[in-house]
């Protein structure tokens, strides 16, 4: 089973790209929630829900990693989406690494008008995503083996994405 990383700072869309992976039938795992992230590496996640700052758990992430087997040809497919200062000691393990990217003024509407995820909204969270966004999303784009520019519609994003893994 392939092994994807969908990657890309807060507001990018990452969330967006694994509901609608999970509702094609794809086995999609969104690391910002079941216990993934911690606020260390070797430390129990303290809750269900990653907070700013968190890294992969990575027994926890090695775990998710191990349950789709070994490297085989892409008939199907793992995906994790996140974004944590820890996921390059990871890369070597996927087959696919996917930068989900969006224009500064996309991500800024896309945080303040969000439902489900407060992130953003707080004050000084607004300029620290941004802040991320060119300071961390270069760092992203150098380990990525392709990247997809969100202000396209869902359909684009996921022809693009699935084209990438499955070919």
């Amino acid at each position: 089973m392939y092994r994807v990383l969908i990657t890309g700072v807060s507001g990018v869309g990452k969330s967006t790209v694994v509901a609608a992976l999970a509702a094609l039938g794809h086995r999609a795992v969104d690391t910002d929630h079941g216990g993934y992230c911690s606020p260390a590496p070797d430390e129990e996640p303290p809750g269900p829900v990653a907070q700013p700052g968190w890294v992969w758990n990575e027994a926890r992430l090695r775990s998710l990693l191990d349950t789709a087997g070994g490297r085989a040809a892409p008939a199907e497919a793992l995906f994790i989406s996140g974004c944590v200062p820890n996921q390059g000691r990871f890369y070597a393990d996927f087959d696919r690494i996917v930068l989900l990217s969006a224009a500064p003024e996309v991500v800024r509407a896309r945080l303040l008008a969000r439902t489900g995820n407060d992130y953003g909204k707080a004050p000084g969270e607004l300029e620290r995503a941004l802040s991320d966004q060119a300071e961390v999303e270069p760092l992203l784009r150098a380990g990525a083996t392709l990247e997809i520019d969100t202000d396209a519609p869902i359909e684009t994003v996921m022809r693009g994405l699935l084209a990438h893994v499955f070919g």
